[in-house]
């Protein structure tokens, strides 16, 4: 493969998926989580991934999510990478973390015995307004900053501010290897990372980019995610200019309306009666 040469990106969902959903991968898996959550890797001792199958359908489909949702020992991780912007994207991630949360409550369990769940979001566009490429959340009291429960936790990683703010070395090798695009961007990553599960990872994806069925299937989702991102954006151009046009017509009736009361003043300033003015204005 020549230097410059592409490659499969990993920040493609169905890339991710082959990587980080995989059981073989179970190394690499929990050095990634540990370096993204900021924990001690020998403080994870089991992953168990739950939706590892990635059928032929999935590729065709549009508007669809894929995620990998692990069990952590015990807690629950589930890890989502997002591509194209979506509307409403911080509810939707508080709200699947609650199923998350409330499906793993069998029947006749008590509540102490829900898991600690934790979402993690990896996205390719800016989601709030600050430098920072992550954003962590959990529940805090509004003064005394008390947390409520270690249950709940939410990460955001903004892959597009990678680079404008050094927080830590690990997370970001880790990140900037999800972004790579081409051969000369792994080098790099590969000449100056410390993180040998990111030297395995690095070679996994070589061998992704070098198979003709995976890069089809690569190309393939990836035409149907700018077909998503197309499709989002026409419809939002629509709506901009219906309510333009709305807003217009809306304009021309007002003005129409002022103009009428307008002469209606006028008229019965020169001393015409309701019933005068009636007859004129039904002329």
């Amino acid at each position: 493969m020549a230097k410059d040469d592409k490659i499969v990106k990993l920040k493609l969902d169905i890339i991710f998926k082959r990587i980080f959903g995989n059981a073989k991968n179970e190394k690499v898996i929990i050095a990634f989580l540990a370096d993204l959550l900021e924990i001690p890797k020998e403080t994870i001792k089991a992953v168990y991934i739950d939706n590892v199958e990635l059928t032929p359908e999935y590729l065709d489909q549009k508007f669809s999510r894929l995620d990998v949702r692990l069990n952590v020992d015990d807690r629950i991780v589930n890890i989502e990478m997002q591509i194209n912007r979506e509307a409403d994207f911080k509810d939707r991630t508080l709200f699947y973390w609650s199923k998350l949360y409330s499906d793993e409550l069998d029947t006749g369990d008590e509540y102490g015995e829900l898991k600690q769940t934790i979402c993690i979001n990896i996205i390719n566009f800016n989601l709030f307004d600050c430098e920072d490429y992550h954003s962590s959340f959990k529940i805090l009291e509004n003064e005394r900053y008390e947390v409520l429960t270690d249950k709940f936790a939410i990460h955001f990683f903004e892959l597009k501010k990678l680079g404008k703010f050094k927080k830590n070395r690990r997370m970001e090798d880790w990140l900037n290897l999800i972004n790579a695009e081409t051969e000369d961007e792994l080098m790099a990553i590969q000449q100056t990372t410390t993180i040998p599960e990111i030297q395995d990872t690095i070679v996994m994806l070589r061998e992704l980019s070098a198979d003709e069925k995976i890069k089809r299937e690569a190309f393939y989702r990836e035409k149907r995610l700018h077909d998503e991102a197309s499709a989002l954006g026409s419809a939002k151009r629509e709506g901009l200019e219906q309510g333009r046009a709305e807003g217009r017509a809306e304009g021309r009736a007002e003005g129409i309306e002022k103009e009428r009361e307008s002469i209606i003043a006028k008229m019965r300033k020169s001393g015409l009666s309701e019933e005068q003015i009636k007859q004129i204005l039904e002329a």
